[in-house]
């Protein structure tokens, strides 16, 4: 999965969701194709649909990363909790679950 360098925008981030959607639904299809033809051949090579399958994978894990990082995002969660993991929403004070103080002062 390729890392996304430093603060992304929210722009950036969406940009990047579209690129990733559309790579992983030409992946899927030739995926399909491929198998097809293997199949109306009947000679797979199990080599080359794994090689592709991984492929695939990773860019679908890397679109599912991009996506959470843009619901958070537009959800409004900017960080989590030091003590228990929580996620919380810019302003906060204090954690919702674990009631710990998010700010140090």
């Amino acid at each position: 999965m390729s890392a996304l360098p430093g603060p992304v925008s929210l722009d950036e981030l969406r940009r990047r969701r579209h690129e990733l959607a559309r790579r992983v639904a030409a992946l899927t299809f030739d995926l399909g194709g491929l198998t097809y033809e293997m199949a109306a051949r009947d000679h797979y090579r199990l080599d080359v649909l794994s090689r592709r399958a991984a492929e695939l994978q990773q860019a679908d894990g890397e679109l599912g990363e991009v996506e959470r990082l843009l619901a958070a995002s537009e959800d409004g969660v900017v960080g989590s909790c030091r003590s228990c993991g929580a996620v919380h929403s810019r302003g906060a004070t204090f954690c919702w679950h674990c009631g710990q103080p998010l700010v140090t002062g």
